[in-house]
C-alpha cells in the first residue's frame, strides 16, 4: 500500500468484516486497544459499530497526559509560580485540571508557563534567559522519552546550567501487567501501540501470549 486511500477502502473494510464473522464462529471476542488515539481512530471510522457483533472493543489506559496524577500537576504549577523560573511543556498539559488549578490558570494568574513544540525549544529558552531556571515538564509515553533524554545530554555539552526536567514520563508494558493482574479485565487480545513499538520493539509485548495467553497485535492510527 502507497496511498492512503487504499487504506480507506469499504469493499476491503466488508470483506475483513466478512472474514472476521466467518472465523469468530459465533464466540464473542473482547479486544483492548492501548492507546487513546487507537480510541479516536475507532470512533472516527465506525469500527465499534461495524463488528459489535463479534468483536467488543474496549479502550485501555488511554494517553499519557490523562493519567497524569493531580499530585504531579500540582507540583508543576508550585513551580510556575516561584520567581526566576520558567515552566515549559507541550500544548496537551496546558489545560489538565490539578486539585486547585491549571497551567493555563496559573499562566493566567502570572506565572511564566511556555508552550513548545520540541525540547530544542525549551534549550533556546534557556539560552535566552541565563538568569532564570527554565524547566521542562517531561510527559509522554516512551515515544517522548528519547528527545527529552537528548535534551538533558545537549544541555550538558554546550553547558546550559539552568535547564532541567521534570520527567512524568509513563511506560506502557507494565501498565499492561498492572490491568492483567488486577484479575478485573476480561479480554482476549491487545492493540498494542504503535507508536511506542517503534521506539522498544515487538518484542516488548511477548509476555501477553506467554505470560497471559492474550493475542496482541501491534497497530498504528
Amino acid at each position: 500500500m502507497k496511498y492512503i486511500d487504499e487504506f480507506r477502502n469499504s469493499q476491503t473494510a466488508h470483506q475483513l468484516v466478512a472474514d472476521i464473522r466467518k472465523h469468530s464462529k459465533g464466540k464473542h471476542w473482547r479486544l483492548m486497544e492501548f492507546c487513546g488515539s487507537h480510541t479516536v481512530a475507532i470512533f472516527k471510522f465506525g469500527i465499534r459499530e461495524l463488528i459489535e457483533d463479534d468483536i467488543e472493543m474496549l479502550s485501555g489506559p488511554g494517553c499519557p497526559v490523562c493519567v497524569t496524577s493531580v499530585r504531579d500537576l500540582d507540583k508543576a504549577i508550585a513551580l510556575s509560580k516561584m520567581p526566576n523560573v520558567i515552566v515549559t511543556t507541550f500544548g496537551d498539559l496546558l489545560n489538565v485540571p490539578s486539585s486547585t488549578s491549571s497551567l493555563q490558570q496559573a499562566r493566567a494568574e502570572g506565572g511564566d508557563v511556555r508552550v513548545v513544540y520540541s525540547t530544542l525549544d525549551a534549550l533556546d529558552i534557556a539560552k535566552q534567559n541565563p538568569t532564570k531556571q527554565v524547566v521542562f515538564i517531561g510527559i509522554g509515553f516512551e515515544t517522548t522519552a528519547p528527545t527529552i533524554a537528548a535534551s538533558i545530554i545537549q544541555a550538558k555539552e554546550e553547558k546550559i546550567a539552568n535547564y532541567s526536567v521534570i520527567s512524568l514520563h509513563k511506560v506502557t508494558p507494565p501498565v499492561t501487567r498492572a490491568l492483567l493482574d488486577s484479575g478485573e479485565t476480561d479480554i482476549d487480545g491487545v492493540i498494542c501501540p504503535g507508536h511506542v513499538s517503534t521506539i522498544i520493539g515487538s518484542d516488548a509485548w511477548h509476555f501477553l501470549p506467554k505470560k497471559y495467553g492474550i493475542a496482541c497485535a501491534v497497530s498504528g492510527f
